[in-house]
């Protein structure tokens, strides 16, 4: 007789499989943050810089001066006059005041150089003046977005915010209790813990609850870079400008608007053309045959529904159009359903184009609404919430370089990653879903495709290299 084993997986081969693909979701995840934790610190150090410097200061310096409130304001070519004899020069933007006590602000360009005046609306006097973009805020936002080296650390930059979506799969497959354990032990430090046990439980659990909310600022911020954001989503989210009827449009996009890398267009509108001056195109606007001037067009902004803080960007050639608007990101409401931009013909005072929130597309929207829970301009509360998850951030980081040190025999001069065995079935269905998840990010997944080359062809078969990376 003819005994034929049993060849069903027994549950110590399965428990085996399940250990190594812990294992290997573990090396993934140690590895992606060797490269991300420093990203991530930078960006929450950088974060909270520009939280709290607009917060104390404004994100303009409207904060810096207070002015008394009095009965009646002066005109607002009254107050630009005044700033352009403090700075003379060409205006190119006027930002109306959020509250009774703030200054009004004039952007005067002088050639390649931009000054910030600051005028007390009510006398029509100047309290200073800076150049622009040249604060503490302005550092740190272009740390935040191209570590001071341009496209290249703008892509440095996207491949760190792909791997990080890898880092929140693999440390959410980490966190799910096993061996028995039920969720209480992952949703709430143990701090009875000791040592790395203490480290590792206060990982775990601060790690979940950070990570819901570190995929939406992942992706408001990927938004905004130049491969996934520019190339892959914006391009098939802009506004469509066909729907401003009949309307003349410029070769230039909304984008133009942007000055220094700074962002101030919604991100739905960047890539979408500008109307144009210069026909009897729109609908009323001004009132008829009066003179389309500054004091006009603020009058017309205040009639359209613009009450206290604005922008108004003024015409920069005889094609270009005065552009009234409100924008979350721009710290101008706190309300991103308020959001609106307005485009008037700098010749008849007609309004040639009116979008709000409510005409953006479904991506548009949630950039709007994302963008402005991610600066943490909605409020008091987005305010505390982002302090509290950049310093979860901050600490995750660093309590993952402690654990790693903790866990590292002492001397050793090799990474100490996790190692595991020849692979079975699960570790491949593991790389798949780290390798679909990487290539929804193009760049990172190109960066991906090159580790996994080097591995397979290079550093496995190197063994200094091979010790070292082990």
């Amino acid at each position: 007789m003819t005994i034929v084993p049993d060849l069903s997986p027994t549950k110590a081969n399965s428990k085996d499989l399940s250990r190594r693909f812990y294992i290997t979701a573990w090396r993934w995840h140690f590895y992606a943050g060797l490269y991300v934790a420093p990203f991530l610190i930078m960006l929450a150090v950088t974060g909270l810089i520009m939280l709290w410097t607009a917060t104390l200061f404004g994100r303009d310096g409207e904060k810096i001066y207070s002015v008394e409130p009095q009965a009646t304001l002066a005109s607002v070519s009254a107050q630009a006059g005044a700033a352009t004899l403090e700075i003379p020069g060409q205006i190119i933007q006027y930002i109306a005041p959020r509250t009774p006590e703030q200054a009004a602000l004039f952007r005067i360009n002088q050639g390649d150089a931009s000054f910030m005046v600051a005028v007390d609306p009510y006398k029509a006097e100047v309290l200073g003046n800076w150049e622009r973009r040249n604060g503490l805020y302005d550092l740190a936002d272009t740390i935040h977005g191209t570590l001071l080296i341009g496209d290249l650390g703008d892509r440095l930059i996207e491949i760190a915010a792909g791997f990080a979506i890898m880092l929140v799969v693999t440390g959410l497959y980490l966190w799910w209790p096993r061996d028995g354990r039920g969720f209480g032990s992952v949703l709430v430090p143990q701090l009875s813990a000791k040592g790395r046990q203490l480290w590792k439980s206060l990982h775990l659990s601060i790690g979940f609850y950070a990570s819901l909310f570190l995929v939406v600022f992942l992706l408001s911020g990927l938004t905004w870079a130049g491969i996934w954001g520019e190339k892959f989503t914006q391009a098939w989210s802009t506004f469509p400008a066909e729907k401003w009827d009949n309307v003349p449009l410029s070769d230039k996009t909304h984008a133009s608007m942007n000055h220094g890398g700074i962002k101030q267009v919604p991100w739905t509108l960047e890539q979408t053309p500008m109307p144009a001056s210069g026909s009897d195109a729109g609908v009323t606007g001004t009132p008829d045959g009066e003179p389309v001037n500054l004091d006009a067009i603020v009058t017309l902004a205040r009639t359209l529904g613009f009450d206290q803080r604005f922008q108004l960007a003024f015409p920069g050639d005889e094609t270009a159009v005065w552009t009234i608007s409100r924008d979350t990101m721009s710290n101008d409401s706190a309300n991103p359903l308020d959001d609106r931009t307005v485009h008037i013909d700098q010749y008849t005072g007609r309004i040639l184009a009116d979008v709000g929130f409510g005409d953006y597309g479904a991506a548009g929207k949630a950039m709007a609404a994302g963008v402005a829970f991610h600066e943490g301009d909605m409020g008091l509360w987005n305010l505390v919430f982002v302090n509290i998850f950049c310093l979860s951030i901050i600490f995750l980081s660093v309590s993952g370089f402690v654990m790693w040190w903790k866990r590292r025999p002492k001397g050793a001069a090799r990474l100490v990653a996790p190692s595991v065995g020849e692979p079975g079935p699960l570790w491949k269905t593991g790389a798949l879903v780290m390798l679909a998840t990487a290539l929804l990010f193009p760049l990172s997944g190109a960066v991906l495709l090159v580790v996994l080359l080097l591995d397979l062809l290079v550093f496995r078969h190197i063994a200094p290299l091979k010790k070292a990376l082990s």
